[in-house]
């Protein structure tokens, strides 16, 4: 008994070992487990995987089996440009839907960025991109996502672009309440990347069905400034309906080598709302790591230092 509890217990630590080698990130973080519930779920971005997509190794219909049987996770967030011809598709719609509830993955929202501008000056042009994202909400409430994710870009001063933006995230908003199904904005450069702009736009929408994606790493406003992301989300939480996990490297010790995870936790645990639909969705956007192991050690960080805050 003793001699095969010695081998048992070598046999795992040439396991666990092999595992820190195929990562890349120590033994005790690759082989970390939750010892406890976290206050937020895990859900995996699909731009996590965007090169094996491109390069034609994964399809948008066999996205979900990987989130399930790679990383273990069982929530996703499509985006848009993966399946751009088919929000309309139905019959390509009920075999994704089928798909992912047969494996127990719950689709969580839609990453939208090719359906236009929503916060052009121009009415017309602003017109035409709120109505090419219905049927973007369509095909989220048939997959049974929460939300959408949208993007509010438009050229001129910040105020004419709150404006605009107020305007066109306030219509889509109007649609995406009568179907039950948010629209959120990410900081994704520009004037959403102001944590106080944004939140004043979303203040001036008034509409419990629009909202915001924090992005824990996109606050670049131009090419020479940087707005605190810190304060960023501390600012976007009040109207969050999830938040995205951004990492791109990490040091010996599993940490992300620019982002402070302990101190973004405890910016969104405490500033946590009834809007808050309680994910955090892994985006890995580095280089360094391949991408299944980036989102490895990514979901291992969340869990690590979730258990912390």
């Amino acid at each position: 008994m003793h001699s095969s509890r010695r081998d048992f217990l070598k046999n795992m630590g040439l396991t666990t070992a092999g595992l820190g080698l195929f990562t890349g990130l120590p033994i005790e973080i690759a082989s970390a487990a939750p010892a406890k519930k976290l206050f937020f779920e895990i859900s995996l971005a699909e731009w996590s995987l965007h090169r094996t997509l491109k390069e034609g190794k994964l399809s948008n219909i066999d996205f979900p089996a990987k989130a399930k049987n790679d990383f273990g996770i069982s929530a996703v967030e499509y985006v848009d440009q993966f399946f751009k011809d088919k929000a309309k598709d139905q019959q390509y719609l009920s075999e994704l839907k089928k798909r992912s509830d047969d494996l127990g993955v719950r689709n969580v929202l839609i990453m939208v960025d090719t359906a236009g501008p929503l916060a052009d000056l121009d009415d017309a042009k602003r017109k035409e991109g709120v109505e090419s994202h219905y049927q973007w909400i369509d095909a989220a409430k048939f997959l049974g996502c929460h939300s959408i994710r949208v993007n509010l870009r438009g050229k001129g001063t910040a105020e004419e672009v709150a404006k605009a933006s107020v305007d066109g995230l306030g219509r889509l908003a109007e649609y995406g309440a009568k179907n039950k199904i948010g629209v959120i904005v990410e900081n994704h450069g520009g004037y959403s990347s102001d944590g106080k702009w944004l939140a004043n736009v979303m203040k001036q929408v008034n509409n419990p069905y629009a909202g915001t994606l924090p992005d824990f790493d996109n606050f670049k406003l131009n090419e020479t400034e940087v707005y605190d992301r810190y304060l960023g989300v501390e600012e976007m939480m009040p109207f969050a309906k999830g938040i995205s996990a951004k990492a791109r490297d990490f040091d010996a010790q599993g940490n992300e080598t620019t982002i402070d995870y302990t101190r973004l936790l405890q910016i969104v645990k405490k500033g946590k709302t009834l809007a808050f639909n309680g994910y955090a969705g892994i985006e890995y956007s580095g280089n360094r790591l391949s991408e299944d192991d980036g989102i490895r050690a990514t979901k291992q960080l969340l869990e690590r230092v979730g258990q912390t805050v």
